[in-house]
């Protein structure tokens, strides 16, 4: 998964498309994502007791990963992700790193 919980990310299609937002939940089998202050669904919620108001809960709607685009920390242009593979560290085993591809710049 080229995008991690906490990255931000600008949406390329759908409702909110241009926004930028922070990712708050990734759910890998269903290829989706949740993005802070986006695709804002709202849920009609019935009264439960006598004289109760009922509510509109506001929260936000899953965002297919591909029509979101990684934002570079580095160069602030949104971006493709590639990865590199780092020296062997003190436990002897390699580190995988996300690059950007526009500037080159590490992300992780």
């Amino acid at each position: 998964m080229k995008i991690k919980k906490g990255d931000k990310v600008k949406i390329l299609a759908g409702k909110d498309s241009g926004k930028t937002g922070k990712v708050l939940q990734i759910f890998p089998k269903e290829g989706r994502v949740s993005v802070e202050g986006l695709n804002i669904l709202i849920k009609h919620l019935r009264p439960q007791k006598q004289g109760e108001k009922g509510q509109r809960i506001e929260f936000p709607g899953l965002i297919n990963i591909s029509n979101v685009a990684l934002i570079c920390p580095k160069c602030g242009k949104n971006t493709r992700v590639s990865y590199k593979i780092g020296e062997k560290g003190s436990d002897s085993s390699a580190k995988k790193f996300r690059v950007c591809k526009k500037c080159g710049e590490t992300i992780d």
